[in-house]
């Protein structure tokens, strides 16, 4: 049904476009002039450019660097962004509208994840700013909050303790990325109590190159593992659970925030191709074989002597896209860091 939906959206699109009416929206939404354009993506993961499904007046609703975006179970999605006079989670619909805010508490809210079910939902949102792991209600009630691990000898201080990401178990456990700071993985119950840790800084199988994002992979029903990023190293690393690196996916060219899975594909943003000095970056579609399939904002993805040939960005679709979440259409949702305070974009599948 759905491939069916997509090729019905492909052959009408293109005639329609021009024509669309969008709907006024209210809570200081600014609704564009042009829809939609552009079709990004390669094989069966293409896209049509919406650039302006997030826009809001900045006086109403402002944003500064946004980083990650989650969808919860009734559908509204999530947005951590960063500042210290604004709120930091800006709730959003599906047609883009914003139904509310909060979270001043968190100025430089990051990585965001979301767990549990129904009305026992829960987010964890890291600031590396304020050196901080939250756990918190879906409107905002702090559960609780982890500081830096005393447990672990390698920080002498508070402030060496930076997170970047975290990945929730089904059983509460969950794993914190100390991306921006010493680069461990830190394993916690779920009370928030220290169970173990591994990683590191370096170069080694086991050590990271900033260890920016981490994902739990069930896609092998049997055997979940690990999936973190070594981002400055432009590569993925697998690990088990009790921290014992498996394999590590090489991916030249592409500094990777954090992995999505989604049915059997890994997502991922690609926030730097080559410098950081001008707008940059694209999303990644990687198959069950850790293959990239579709480069959406970038070039045909091509390998040689089974590597991955540094793909080239387009120039024109993002501007340092930091994630990327997948709605059950397969439709996308990205928001941009260091992009000039803009608004996420979402790209229909087609």
């Amino acid at each position: 049904m759905k491939n069916k939906r997509r090729i019905f959206i492909k052959k009408t699109l293109a005639a329609t476009t021009a024509g669309i009416i969008v709907p006024k929206e209210t809570f200081g939404i600014l609704k564009s002039r042009k829809y939609m354009d552009g079709i990004v993506g390669h094989g069966d993961f293409t896209y049509q450019v919406d650039r302006e499904w997030g826009v809001q007046d900045p006086s109403k609703v402002p944003v500064n660097d946004c980083h990650e975006m989650v969808m919860d179970s009734q559908g509204s999605i999530l947005m951590t962004t960063t500042g210290s006079n604004n709120d930091n989670i800006i709730v959003y619909d599906r047609s883009g509208k914003v139904l509310k805010s909060w979270g001043r508490e968190f100025p430089g809210a990051h990585g965001l994840s979301i767990a549990g079910e129904g009305s026992d939902q829960f987010l964890f949102i890291t600031d590396p700013e304020t050196h901080k792991v939250h756990k918190t209600t879906l409107d905002g009630n702090i559960i609780m909050t982890l500081e830096r691990p005393k447990e672990v000898s390698g920080y002498q201080s508070d402030e060496q303790f930076k997170p970047t990401e975290t990945t929730i178990l089904p059983n509460g456990e969950f794993y914190v990325a100390d991306g921006y700071g010493e680069n461990y993985i830190i394993h916690y119950n779920e009370n928030g109590e220290y169970l173990n840790h591994f990683g590191g800084s370096g170069n080694g199988p086991g050590e990271f190159n900033c260890c920016h994002g981490i994902t739990l992979d069930t896609r092998d029903g049997s055997n979940p593992t690990l999936l973190i990023t070594s981002r400055a190293s432009q590569e993925f690393k697998r690990f088990s659970l009790d921290g014992k690196h498996l394999e590590t996916i090489k991916l030249p060219g592409c500094s990777i925030c954090r992995p999505v899975i989604h049915g059997n594909n890994i997502y991922f943003a690609v926030i730097v191709t080559k410098t950081w000095d001008s707008w940059d970056g694209m999303l990644a579609v990687l198959d069950a074989e850790n293959k990239v399939v579709s480069l959406p904002g970038g070039s045909a993805p091509q390998y040689m002597n089974n590597v991955l040939v540094e793909p080239e960005y387009d120039g024109t679709t993002f501007r340092n896209p930091h994630d990327v979440l997948i709605d059950d259409d397969g439709n996308l949702y990205v928001p941009q860091w260091a992009s000039g305070k803009t608004y996420p974009i979402k790209l229909h599948r087609v």
